[in-house]
């Protein structure tokens, strides 16, 4: 069985300030902004919605597909997915365009200023999903807008599952079309702002929303989750990270802890709690794609964190 992964592809330069932010941006003269901060450090890592869910799902012994549109200037990150042993088969690259690209600024108060060249992703509707009898499963996270209408359309259609992770693309769609996703989707995924958005401009309560899937999912950061399903809502607890050193990624991670249970057939509170570790494994390190361990070590690690085994 394989998940088809449909979302963006990005190289993520991260920078640091050391400083504050607010020491340098005056309130009342906003309306004239003109700063510049000194970035001693920075690094840049492989990311966008698609690369980091295939990459945790990887690490779950799971195979999964990608489904993205890069630019000309992709090559290293194909090699990365060459060495992670992750298929890029309907991956497309136009030779026009840059992959896409977020440049981050962190300061001293883990604030962020983020600006983000979407590049090759605003056509992610050139690529159809595939009717391939490997694909048993798919997710539709935050890419173009017209490639997540259409691949949402077109998982449908071929009667393949998926899960409905609008992400950051959330502000692109307006209440009726977001109505529209939940009428093909199987699944739904927010964070807590974006399921109040959600609530916001389709008019229903959360409630409401869970109707018309068969779960939604609502990460509540460092607070757990909660999933809705026939009725009822399941509480997830939190894992304890071990350290904090990045949140970059952790809702990545936490959807292939999704797609894990749901491939593998295990309940909500089950599939739930793999999602929570996950992304405690994540924030542990810097980057969203450089944390590793072994399926045993993960199996161990939520006896720990669970107090049972699945």
């Amino acid at each position: 069985m394989s998940a088809l992964i449909c979302g963006s592809m990005a190289y993520d330069t991260i920078m640091v300030f050391h400083d504050k932010f607010k020491h340098h941006i005056l309130p009342e003269k906003v309306h004239i902004l003109n700063v510049s901060f000194l970035v001693p450090v920075m690094r840049r890592e492989y990311g966008g919605c698609a690369g980091n869910i295939a990459y945790n799902l990887q690490l779950l012994k799971e195979e999964p597909l990608i489904m993205a549109t890069v630019g000309h200037d992709f090559e290293p990150y194909a090699q990365w997915l060459s060495q992670c042993g992750i298929s890029a088969r309907y991956i497309k690259t136009l030779d026009d365009h840059y992959t896409g690209q977020a440049y981050i600024t962190t300061d001293e108060d883990d604030n962020q200023i983020t600006a983000f060249h979407p590049g090759a992703m605003n056509f992610s509707h050139l690529n159809d999903v595939p009717a391939a009898a490997e694909i048993t499963i798919g997710i539709v996270s935050p890419d173009g807008k017209q490639g997540m209408q259409q691949h949402a359309a077109q998982f449908a259609e071929l009667g393949i599952p998926f899960i409905f992770d609008p992400g950051q693309g959330m502000p692109m769609f307006d209440g009726d079309e977001l109505l529209q996703f939940l009428e093909l989707a199987n699944y739904a995924t927010f964070n807590d702002y974006e399921s109040e958005l959600m609530q916001q401009r389709t008019g229903l309560t959360l409630e409401q929303i869970a109707e018309k899937v068969d779960a939604l999912i609502i990460t509540l950061g460092g607070k757990g989750s909660k999933i809705y399903t026939q009725g009822q809502c399941l509480d997830i607890p939190p894992a304890a990270p071990k350290q904090v050193l990045d949140p970059t990624g952790c809702g990545d991670a936490y959807r292939a802890g999704l797609l894990y249970g749901l491939m593998n057939d295990y309940d909500w509170d089950v599939t739930g709690r793999i999602a929570s570790l996950l992304g405690a494994i994540k924030i542990e390190h810097n980057g969203t794609q450089n944390h590793v361990f072994s399926m045993a070590e993960f199996k161990q690690r939520y006896q720990e964190s669970f107090g049972s085994s699945f």
